[in-house]
């Protein structure tokens, strides 16, 4: 009996490492292909199996290709589960977009605080972005929350000015709130505003490219202005 399950044990090992060696190959050869014919896609950083059969996600930093298995045709579009009415493509680059909510540099944000402050959110936003003014106003109804706000000066020429003299203002989340929610300017200021340079660094690093973009304490990123019911809802979601 023993003798039996060694051999078992054996075979099922074998077998395993020639699936090891059989995907390694596989992926080797995708990489090859790949880099030949498309130099221009730039370095892959991982190959895996989709649920599709002889489909392979490819992933490029956080962009998501699909290919064969032998790197002949290259896809680029959504891979859709149609049983389980699930986008995958959507869901691995929700995914890849995330943020671990503690590496934000928190330093170089201001924060709001209503309530008792329990929940948390992060937010990147530009004093000339309409859609943030409107976001703005809308959050006015959420309670209980800690919300760290990062100036993200990327849309307008004056960006820049205007996220330094709100930067610069004794008071940042008052003089940020008047600007955005009551249209009052922040009066010229001037002051140490290297933060602001190291948030557009962060957000290049991190494929920030529009205003509002929202993080919450899950990872979980939302490019756009969203009302307070989908703010309430992706909050409690965090806390689960």
């Amino acid at each position: 009996m023993k003798l039996i399950k060694s051999a078992t044990l054996a075979v099922l090992l074998a077998a395993a490492g020639l699936m090891g060696a059989t995907a390694q190959a596989q992926d080797a050869a995708i990489r090859k292909t790949l880099a030949e014919r498309l130099p221009q896609l730039g370095k892959i950083d991982e190959i895996s199996k989709t649920p599709m059969s002889g489909l392979f996600e490819i992933r490029v930093g956080n962009d998501v290709f699909y290919t064969d298995a032998d790197g002949h045709f290259l896809i680029q579009g959504h891979l859709i589960d149609t049983k389980a009415q699930r986008n995958l493509t959507e869901e691995r680059l929700e995914k890849l977009m995330a943020i671990d909510f503690s590496v934000l540099p928190v330093k170089d944000a201001f924060t709001i605080v209503r309530g008792n402050g329990k929940r948390k959110i992060a937010v990147f936003e530009d004093p000339n972005c309409g859609y943030c003014k409107r976001f703005e106003r809308d959050l006015q109804k959420v309670d209980n929350v800690t919300i760290y706000m990062f100036l993200y000066p990327i849309l307008g020429r004056d960006s820049a000015e205007k996220s330094r003299d709100i930067w610069c203002a004794k008071d940042k989340a008052r003089a940020w709130q008047d600007y955005m929610v009551r249209d009052q300017s922040a009066p010229s200021g001037s002051c140490d505003t290297t933060a602001l340079g190291r948030n557009l660094e962060f957000g290049k690093k991190h494929k920030i490219t529009g205003t509002p973009t929202l993080f919450f304490a899950d990872g979980t990123r939302v490019p756009g202005a969203i009302g307070a019911p989908q703010v309430e809802k992706l909050l409690a979601d965090a806390k689960q």
